[in-house]
């Protein structure tokens, strides 16, 4: 029965996006959609990267579902790996890798504020240069691992990652739901502040607020799969 109901649901999948694809020509080349993006980018929401506008604006709902694919798989990893994590704080015995030289751990705390700053100002001017969210959450977790990996005894607190992720979170969905209140239409994630001035960074509208917020969600995220993967039992015992 099990079997009869999968195969069901993968037949009417495969029927609806037979039926989808066959009406779209091979090849055809469909004009208006990105004229429409540049020209409505700067015009109407005074933004000038036009990728931040399609991702966060135009499209900002599927954005929210790629957030929530991350924290799903984050989740599921960290689910997986928590038996496995060590017990121990501090140095850290189950960690065979060599503490790294003085080099390295000099090295580490001077640039893991440089990182921190430029993985900010990444998702913070993501609506005015090549950037946002996913890239400077990205950037930030790297400074993380940097530490991780220069000092046996250093430790990322999951429960401030939790929480910062969380909160992020929950600043997406309640900038969306704003839209749905206070938007003129009336629609999900729409623009319900003053868009400002082309290429000033208080313009944009809530881009700007949608990407701080997708940063540190992705930067939590992120952070917390490096830890858990860097302090699993590496033997692969499981008490």
């Amino acid at each position: 029965m099990k079997k009869l109901v999968i195969i069901s649901l993968l037949l009417v999948l495969g029927y609806s996006l037979m039926n989808t694809f066959s009406d779209i020509e091979f090849g055809k080349k469909r004009e208006g959609i990105s004229s429409y993006f540049l020209e409505h980018s700067p015009d109407d929401l005074q933004v000038a990267n036009t990728v931040t506008a399609i991702v966060v604006s135009f499209r900002g709902f599927d954005t929210l579902g790629e957030v929530t694919v991350l924290f799903l798989a984050a989740t599921a990893m960290g689910t997986i790996l928590f038996r496995r994590r060590s017990k121990h704080t501090g140095l850290n015995p189950q960690r065979k890798s060599p503490q790294a030289s003085r080099i390295v751990q000099a090295a580490g705390k001077l640039l893991f504020p440089a990182i921190m700053i430029l993985g900010a100002y990444v998702f913070i001017h993501g609506h005015l240069t090549p950037g946002g969210g996913f890239q400077g959450g990205a950037i930030i977790a790297t400074g993380f691992l940097l530490l991780l990996i220069s000092y046996r005894q250093f430790k990322v607190e999951h429960k401030y990652v939790t929480w910062i992720e969380s909160l992020a979170g929950l600043s997406f969905v309640t900038i969306g739901l704003l839209g749905m209140i206070l938007g003129p239409h009336n629609s999900f994630l729409e623009n319900f502040l003053n868009v400002g001035s082309l290429n000033d960074l208080l313009s944009g509208g809530v881009i700007a607020l949608v990407y701080i917020a997708v940063g540190f969600k992705v930067g939590a995220e992120l952070t917390g799969i490096l830890d858990t993967l860097i302090n699993i039992r590496e033997t692969g015992d499981i008490d």
